[in-house]
């Protein structure tokens, strides 16, 4: 979905070889990405890991991921992550620190785009040489400014009181986009990311007001899923209904599925308290809390459940509920849901009971998970 009022300039990447193609900023939907929670080697990429792998990659796709994010602590680790662009569709990045030469190696394979960050990469004449290879390739390049690794004569300032860390933050980034502009490189993205609230707000207003550069949103270091969720949800829907930001992650000591699932509902909040709601495509997932009236499982349903659910293509609710009280009742408007009625398990469409399950021979559990995945399929049948 497109929200907020600012138009940034545009910025195209894949479209080669067998990747995506995806263009970000210049009005076009908000962009989710996720990164990579661990250190991938060939063992991962061959055989069944590899089909495994290509398979959940598929999966982030299906629930809406636009951009998969791989850390490339060394040339090991690029030559991986090399392999693995060339075998799947979603735009790969790789994030870079330290090493120019790390960057250099990862443009030779199709990886959709590079992330460096200025406190880190080195001298000029390094990211000279990375801007150079990345223009000859077409391949698009995030400056990644973090609080915690600023330059140091930022640093410094910052620790001297004699400027405050969101203007620390844009600062990094404007040396760097100078020195983009210099060597006439355009194809270029921003992010300013801090782990506070305030900061991260503050840094991307100033950097939103002076340039038109496409921005990266996220809160580093945000925490576990709830705390997470919650200072993630606080910057990003304030800045995204102030219409800056372009992509955004969800940073989260969590799920990659986890990240994607809150930035989808992030965009969502946005929409809604924006009136464009009805716009918003994609499931939205309702459920009970769950208390002692309860006669079905309704968290560990909604663990199952809930990635498959985030990659259907459809505009539909879907109610997952624990007892008689909360279940068509309250549930009406959905467009399926089931709930527990006692000993059994009901599904119901739109507040109307379609079936009535009993635990026979089999699991109750194994039963509701049949018969909610053919109802979902009847549902996509009929609609």
């Amino acid at each position: 979905m497109v929200v907020g009022q600012r138009t940034s300039r545009s910025v195209h990447l894949g479209g080669f070889d067998h990747i995506d193609a995806l263009t970000i900023g210049g009005g076009f939907p908000v962009v989710i990405q996720t990164m990579w929670k661990d250190r991938l080697q060939f063992a991962d990429i061959t055989d069944r890991a590899g089909d495994a792998l290509a398979a959940r990659i598929a999966g982030l796709k299906a629930m809406g991921c636009g951009l998969l994010r791989f850390a490339v602590p060394d040339l090991a680790a690029a030559e991986v992550l090399g392999a693995l662009a060339g075998a799947v569709s979603l735009p790969l990045v790789a994030d870079i620190h330290f090493d120019y030469k790390i960057a250099l190696r990862c443009l030779d394979y199709p990886v959709a785009k590079i992330r460096i960050n200025p406190g880190n990469i080195g001298s000029e004449e390094r990211v000279k040489k990375v801007l150079a290879k990345a223009a000859d390739r077409g391949v698009p390049i995030r400056i990644g400014v973090n609080a915690g690794s600023l330059p140091q004569d930022l640093r410094y300032a910052v620790e001297e009181g004699r400027m405050d860390r969101a203007e620390a933050l844009v600062a990094a980034a404007e040396r760097e986009l100078a020195l983009f502009r210099e060597l006439r490189f355009e194809n270029a993205l921003v992010s300013l990311k801090a782990s506070t609230i305030a900061d991260t707000i503050k840094a991307n207003r100033i950097l939103a007001s002076r340039t038109d550069v496409p921005i990266h949103l996220g809160v580093t270091e945000a925490g576990p899923l709830i705390a997470g969720v919650v200072r993630n949800t606080a910057a990003l829907h304030t800045l995204l209904s102030e219409g800056i930001g372009e992509t955004v992650r969800v940073s989260l000591s969590d799920s990659v599925e986890n990240e994607v699932i809150a930035g989808r509902e992030i965009l969502g909040a946005v929409a809604d308290s924006s009136g464009d709601g009805e716009k918003k495509r994609g499931v939205a997932v309702i459920s009970c809390p769950r208390c002692g009236r309860n006669s079905f499982d309704t968290h560990g349903f909604t663990e199952r459940w809930l990635s498959r659910l985030y990659a259907l293509d459809k505009n539909i609710t879907v109610a997952v509920m624990g007892c008689a009280v909360n279940g068509p009742g309250e549930a009406r408007h959905a467009d399926l849901g089931i709930t527990g009625a006692g000993d059994h398990v009901l599904l119901f469409r739109r507040g109307k009971v379609v079936r009535t399950i009993s635990a026979g021979a089999e699991n109750l559990e194994v039963l509701a998970d049949r018969a909610f995945g053919e109802a979902l399929e009847e549902l996509g049948k009929r609609d």
